[in-house]
């Protein structure tokens, strides 16, 4: 009987230690891809500069989703001042460095698409709709964040730090 106890605890280890291998090389495509750092819920706060030459502090919640293997991205950035607010989703595929994708912006009811390069932490793309047109960056180093949005639309400028949590 204590022979059986043995085998079926070093079955149960052996399983265990599979498990996590599993785990941890789940966690190591993440970590190789282009997204690497960026999975996770964020938020902080920056300045937006508008086209009528006001700067407003504002604050910003974004969730990053990492998946196929570190080589898509599903992004919300949902940002608000006292006057003003954004709330933008991307969905984004890698090709080694070169990304592409579309986004859309829900309170102003405009999408369209993206392309740029991931790598490093960092994230350069510029965005296009009709009538609309923008860069953002994106750079990632632990868990701190920023993100700069530049535009000749409404928005001009946008810069934001966040932390990861």
């Amino acid at each position: 009987m204590r022979l059986l106890r043995s085998s079926t605890s070093l079955h149960g280890l052996k399983a265990a230690g599979i498990a996590a291998a599993m785990l941890l090389s789940a966690s190591a495509s993440y970590a190789d891809g282009p997204f690497a750092g960026f999975n996770g819920s964020w938020s902080g706060t920056g300045t937006v500069a508008l086209s009528d030459g006001t700067k407003e502090r504002i604050r910003c919640r974004a969730t990053y989703k990492v998946g196929g293997g570190g080589n898509e991205l599903a992004q919300t950035l949902r940002c608000a001042s006292d006057s003003y607010k954004f709330d933008l989703t991307a969905n984004v595929i890698s090709n080694g460095e070169r990304i592409s994708g579309n986004w859309s912006e829900a309170s102003r009811n405009i999408n369209g698409n993206l392309q740029g390069k991931a790598g490093g932490g960092n994230i350069e793309v510029f965005v296009e709709a009709a009538g609309f047109a923008a860069s953002i960056s994106l750079a990632t180093r632990g868990n701190k964040q920023s993100v700069a949005i530049s535009s000749k639309g409404d928005i001009r400028g946008v810069n934001i730090s966040m932390t990861r949590g």
